[in-house]
Order: structure tokens, then C-alpha cells, then sequence
């Protein structure tokens, strides 16, 4: 799962306090408040160029601290998820994955997926519907369910035996 335009949609406040609540505080909290503050930004095309904005949110690309801090910010994506659910990230990629072998286990997947969307709402975030792909992989003959995605992607699954 992608976020969209994930570098670009941290909002500056709410980054801070999940800065803050990972115990960062102090003189390296302002530091990081202030490298954050006051950035402005503008387009120039063919010699003419917009009015300077400030900008409040997005950490800065191209430095090494701005991963880390959405690192920081996603940290705690999967705090509402089963433990059955496990989650990989890797900067603004996520895999989700789990084993199902009944119904309730794929209820608790669906369920997860739920959670995991309710907390983009939350943060102002959102997946790319479009690079989402559901990978099952099988080690029997007989596929037992197929795990619907329809409301999170409407992409065809691959099946891999």
C-alpha cells in the first residue's frame, strides 16, 4: 500500500506531536520545529512566477532527516491491527500480509484494512488505490476464499501456486 503524495501531506503540527511522543523534546524538538517553519515555496514557468505561500505541511525531500520524520509520523499505523497482521514499511510503502486459512481469519484482515483506512482519515492521508495488489500465495490445490479488496483496490488478484 502507497500513500499518496506521502512526503508532501505531513502536517507540520501534527508531525511534532508524534515527534513529542516518541520522547523527543527539549532543544532538538524546537530544531526540528524550526527547520520545519517558515519554508516557503512558489512556481516559476517560462520566466513568470507565482506569489511566495508558506508551506504547513509535506517534510522536505532530498534531506536525510525528512524520511525519518514520516518514518516518525506512520509509526504508529499499525498500533490497531491484530496481531496476526503484520505490516512492513519501507519510507512511503507499506505491505500488509497475513495467513488466512478460514473465514475468520479473512474477517480479520478485511477488518484490519478497515482500521488501517480509518487511520489515514485520521492523520490526512490516503492510500493510491491504483498501486494496491493483493499477492495469494497457496500451498494446496484448493483455494479455500479469495480475499475481496473491491473497497480498498479494484485491481485484479494474482493468484501465484
Amino acid at each position: 500500500m502507497d500513500f499518496a503524495k506521502a512526503f508532501d501531506k505531513v502536517p507540520h503540527q501534527r508531525l511534532l506531536a508524534k515527534v513529542k511522543s516518541h520522547g523527543i523534546g527539549g532543544k532538538l524538538l524546537s530544531w526540528i520545529a524550526n527547520w520545519l517553519s517558515h519554508r516557503k515555496q512558489r512556481v516559476q514557468l517560462q520566466g513568470k512566477a507565482s506569489k511566495w505561500i508558506y508551506v504547513t505541511s509535506g517534510v522536505p525531500q532530498g534531506s536525510v532527516l525528512g524520511p525519518l520524520l514520516f518514518l516518525i509520523y506512520i509509526n504508529d499505523l499499525e498500533d490497531d491491527v491484530s496481531t496476526t497482521t503484520g505490516i512492513l514499511k519501507f519510507a512511503d510503502d507499506s505491505k500488509v500480509f497475513g495467513t488466512v486459512n478460514n473465514r475468520s481469519q479473512q474477517d480479520i484482515i478485511k477488518k484490519d484494512l478497515d482500521t488501517l483506512k480509518m487511520w489515514t482519515d485520521r492523520w490526512q492521508m490516503e492510500f493510491i488505490v491504483s498501486k494496491c495488489k493483493v499477492i495469494i500465495l497457496v500451498t494446496i490445490i484448493k483455494v479455500i476464499t479469495t480475499l475481496s479488496m473491491d473497497s480498498y483496490c479494484k485491481l485484479p488478484i494474482k493468484r501465484m501456486i
